[in-house]
């Protein structure tokens, strides 16, 4: 009983980590982890969903998408909040190590999507005969590290865009005075992404080049970038500064489709994660789940944007509209999905990752509640024997 009292008086402020923990990719890693707008940054739908018990920003929609926001005053956010360079660092140390785990599937990804193009420009002798083909031609070919080629410049661009974020997040929560409307957030959100984009799509490009490189005749070949800056320093001496920026419209477009079709599918994911809210695996599941579709639903264009990518140095398409239909006429709906089975793996390896990191912290959170318990009640039994001596 004394235990069970102790747990219901500090669980609200100590709630499991599987409560606490909302590292969901709406859409998939590779996206939504970076793409999430700031409305869902502030209502728990991302890596910050951490506080979404402490800190309810904003209020239920009921179709007034103008009505005001308030953000909670600093005295109610909570003990996560007044630590919060401590727990940026702890999501971003974690985001590292997910980032990390899945950036063969990522190089493999970028392989297979772009598989054709190597083909054409004689980099790539045939195509890749699926997943494990691709992976076991890269790692005869060029060496197991050559798995995480172009994962550093990617990881600076992912991550470059949550600190902006939640340095966005403070500020909202900080400025009490400001009428917090959605059209505000959204507007506030909008350029974070542009300014994130104009500042760090040169490293997005830089990490696609190098993770599409193909060292396809073993140790004997070379590589045609060796890093980020000689990828930067080839490309602005063919391209200029235009050539760092291939395919920048098409990925602003994609942002925009992203948040359209995480709005739309929003409330039926809501719905049923709600029906499962007792079963953390299920609830899980059912994200990942809406997460795959939606992010089928774009893919095409993260594929447009990454075969205008690789055109820098080489024959350019004239247009966004132009490389769809070119791509489209010559190589056929199918191609827009190539590599789609490597992201969707990613996908899953991102969420069992997920729910291994949840299982294992709350196996270590009941361990110590255990401890502590057995402490307390070892002290207690010790001071009653004294008080009766």
């Amino acid at each position: 009983a004394t235990r069970l009292s102790c747990r219901t008086k500090h669980e609200p402020l100590h709630p499991p980590i599987s409560q606490k923990i909302h590292l969901q990719p709406d859409l998939s890693f590779r996206h939504f982890s970076y793409t999430t707008t700031l409305m869902g940054i502030l209502q728990g739908n991302c890596a910050l969903g951490k506080w979404r018990s402490q800190s309810s920003i904003l209020p239920v929609s009921h179709g007034n998408t103008s009505s005001i926001v308030k953000p909670v005053p600093p005295a109610f956010i909570g003990a996560p909040m007044e630590n919060s360079k401590a727990f940026i660092t702890k999501d971003l140390a974690l985001f590292g190590v997910l980032k990390t785990a899945l950036a063969p599937f990522e190089r493999v990804k970028l392989l297979m999507q772009n598989q054709n193009h190597l083909i054409k420009s004689s980099q790539l002798p045939k195509p890749y005969n699926g997943i494990l083909d691709c992976f076991a031609r890269t790692i005869r070919n060029e060496g197991v590290l050559s798995l995480w080629r172009g994962y550093t410049a990617m990881t600076l661009a992912d991550v470059s865009l949550k600190v902006m974020r939640f340095a966005i997040f403070r500020y909202v929560l900080s400025r009490e005075d400001i009428q917090w409307t959605y059209p505000r957030l959204l507007v506030l959100d909008s350029v974070v992404i542009v300014t994130n984009q104009l500042l760090f799509y040169p490293f997005l490009y830089a990490g696609a080049r190098m993770a599409t490189d193909v060292k396809a005749i073993g140790s004997t070949g070379n590589w045609q970038f060796n890093g980020i800056v000689d990828v930067f320093r080839k490309t602005l001496k063919s391209d200029g500064i235009a050539g760092l920026y291939r395919g920048f419209n098409i990925r602003l477009a994609e942002f925009g489709m992203m948040g359209a079709v995480s709005a739309g599918l929003k409330p039926w994911k809501q719905h049923y994660s709600s029906l499962l809210q007792n079963n953390v695996f299920s609830r899980h599941m059912v994200k990942f789940g809406f997460g795959i579709c939606a992010n089928m639903a774009i893919y095409p264009l993260d594929t447009v944007n990454k075969r205008m990518m690789m055109t820098s140095g080489a024959v350019k398409y004239k247009s966004t509209r132009l490389a769809i239909a070119q791509i489209m006429k010559t190589e056929g709906l199918k191609s827009f999905y190539s590599g789609a089975g490597a992201e969707i793996l990613s996908c899953a390896v991102y969420k069992g990752t997920v729910l291994l990191i949840i299982y294992v912290a709350d196996v270590i959170r009941a361990a110590k509640e255990k401890n502590d318990y057995c402490s307390r009640s070892t002290m207690e039994g010790s001071l009653r024997q004294m008080t009766r001596h």
